[in-house]
């Protein structure tokens, strides 16, 4: 899964001080069986019943999505914000309200949970799908999916489900495009420059942390993570140079509430930013944190029909 281009913010000095140790054991080095793979994120999605009503709370914060049109399934439509690094948020609904059956993502679509799956790119599924086989890890057989522009375009991928539960939900799904992926996504006109240049990290709820921890490193040849405690998100877990980082709820709260109505899946994302300041003032962001020495903020919630979005840099 090769990557487009270099993700900066993802290493905190700290992160960085544990990755140069790593690889400076040669002991530890020598019993991997598994060279590490650098996942590329390609895309976020965010389900709910209405997509006029999502597409216009992030128009209202200042990040207004691209009407991207209907699937070939022929149960859901999207919309999309591209970023300058070409990783993008997807919001998908039904087509009809209230059809979602024909969809894997249904049970988001119609409990309008919000965040719900994310995606990662590659140039050689099939390599990856045997990869991963061979890790021990569920996969399944590619498949193609399709959708049209509303310029009349057709746009075709091939992807593949990774791990349990629906596409995207723990681990991600993989997707190869079968026409160029720029006809896919372009940068949005509201975020060409902002200070908000892609979407950085994926913060995935689970049930038990050392699971979902044991689950990566099984499918991706992972050192072990970083750990560290939020009281809103519990204990999380990084993997330092990877977009993810896994959540699990240390008691009760909406973590614990929201595992327990949808499942293990994508809970918020974080966007990345090389001026936390400029993001800060242009989005309105609060709730000021510091994960993994690195600077993290949110947008309102309410404002996003309950979805969870942030902003993490220095």
């Amino acid at each position: 899964m090769p990557k487009r281009k270099p993700r900066p913010n993802r290493l905190s000095a700290a992160a960085l001080v544990v990755v140069v140790s790593s690889l400076l054991s040669s002991s530890v080095m020598a019993q991997e069986k598994q060279s590490a793979l650098v996942l590329e994120l390609d895309h976020v999605s965010i389900c709910g019943p209405d997509l006029d009503a999502l597409r216009q709370a992030f128009t209202d914060v200042g990040m207004t999505p691209d009407f991207g049109g209907p699937h070939g399934n022929g149960v859901t439509q999207m919309a999309l914000i591209g970023f300058d690094d070409q990783s993008y948020i997807e919001l998908i609904a039904p087509v009809k309200p209230g059809l979602t059956e024909g969809s894997e993502w249904a049970k988001f679509m119609s409990g309008d949970a919000g965040s719900c799956a994310w995606a990662v790119g590659t140039n050689v599924l099939l390599q990856d799908v045997e990869r991963l086989k061979k890790a021990g890890v569920a996969v399944s057989e590619p498949k193609r999916g399709s959708r049209k522009r509303p310029d009349g375009m057709s746009l075709e991928w091939m992807t593949a489900q990774v791990g349990p539960g629906t596409p995207g939900s723990t681990l991600p799904f993989m997707i190869e495009d079968q026409t160029p992926r720029g006809w896919r996504v372009q940068t949005s006109e509201s975020v060409k420059g902002a200070p908000a240049f892609g979407v950085e990290s994926v913060i995935v709820g689970v049930n038990n942390l050392d699971a979902a921890i044991a689950l990566f490193r099984k499918a991706y040849g992972w050192a072990e993570p970083l750990t560290e405690t939020q009281k809103e998100f519990g204990k999380l877990a990084y993997f330092p140079g990877e977009p993810v980082i896994l959540a699990a709820p240390s008691g009760g709260g909406w973590l614990a509430d929201r595992l327990g109505r949808f499942g293990e899946s994508p809970v918020a994302y974080l966007l990345g930013t090389r001026d936390f300041a400029a993001a800060a003032k242009k989005y309105k962001l609060s709730g000021n944190k510091t994960w993994f020495g690195q600077k993290v903020a949110w947008f309102d919630p309410a404002k996003l029909k309950g979805a969870r979005v942030g902003v993490i840099g220095q």
